[in-house]
């Protein structure tokens, strides 16, 4: 193909123009059950070595985000008595401000005979990416969160995650409320270089 078609192509368009919008500015309406289910079966379109399979996702939609929050902040005052309120409050407020959120779970087989762990949590990392891409292709915001319920045993178990899985990533999904600006990126020449022997 030649790279004055390539270069003309919808598909790069949209990879050049992803960014992602701050969940706080994400808004109703977010993409119905069916629009979601189309995103998810676009996202699960990644590599993953062995066809394990190594991710899977739990979706807050309607008040469930709001209710995952107070648990979250009920937690994180246990474990932290001392926290304080502003944080608890970013807590319950974490998952209420965008309309959908899909927590992306890896799932790793550290003992997998062939397949090395890395590649495993790899796979999940291109579903999260993935997700946003879908996302922003089906006519939404998104942004990938993490936060400290991804590293912590007991925010886990709110999952309900086994022990050989583990949240990487949120993905808020919902309606852009403004359109974020642009941000600086490497030049090319600064991440490229060719192997000299």
């Amino acid at each position: 193909m030649p790279a004055q078609q390539l270069a003309d192509q919808p598909a790069l368009d949209l990879l050049r123009n992803r960014r992602s919008v701050p969940a706080a500015q994400l808004q109703a309406p977010g993409p119905t059950l069916e629009q979601l289910r189309e995103i998810v079966a676009t996202a699960i379109r990644v590599p993953d070595h062995g066809k394990l399979t190594p991710w899977r996702l739990i979706a807050f939609t309607g008040d469930t985000g709001t209710r995952y929050g107070e648990a979250l902040a009920a937690l994180h005052a246990r474990i932290d008595p001392g926290v304080p309120e502003a944080k608890l409050a970013k807590d319950r407020e974490r998952f209420a401000h965008s309309p959908t959120v899909l927590a992306v779970i890896a799932r790793i087989d550290e003992h997998h005979p062939k397949i090395p762990a890395q590649e495993q949590l790899l796979s999940a990392g291109c579903l999260a990416f993935h997700l946003l891409l879908s996302a922003q292709a089906a006519g939404f915001g998104a942004q990938w969160l993490t936060g400290w319920s991804c590293y912590d045993h007991d925010a886990a178990r709110l999952l309900g995650l086994a022990d050989h899985e583990r949240a990487i990533a949120y993905i808020h999904i919902g309606s852009r409320g403004v359109e974020p600006p642009e941000r600086s990126r490497p030049a090319v020449d600064d991440v490229l270089s060719a192997w000299q022997g």
